[in-house]
């Protein structure tokens, strides 16, 4: 066996074991019971942040715009195939 193989199995036994004691026993379950309104307050945090990251990418965007259009290379993108131009065989 080797070292990875015993480390997912110590791993898997100790995160059995604490499911096990919260939600098999009186006193896990009191526990879950003080903890569920902290993670539903993570949870709301975390998805404040998430829009708060949004928006200042939106924002982020929005300068490098006005910034590209204050320099003259708004609307100029480079030609895809540059210094090719195909030609009527006729």
């Amino acid at each position: 066996m080797d070292n990875r193989t015993l480390a997912a199995t110590a791993a898997g036994a100790v995160i059995g074991g604490a499911a096990g004691y919260l939600f098999f026993t009186d006193r896990g379950r009191a526990l879950r019971r003080q903890i569920e309104p902290a993670l539903d307050d993570i949870a709301r945090e975390l998805i404040s942040f998430r829009a708060t990251v949004q928006k200042a990418a939106g924002v982020a965007n929005e300068g490098w715009k006005l910034l590209n259009e204050a320099l003259g290379e708004a609307g100029q993108q480079p030609p895809r195939y540059p210094g090719t131009r195909q030609t009527s065989p006729f």
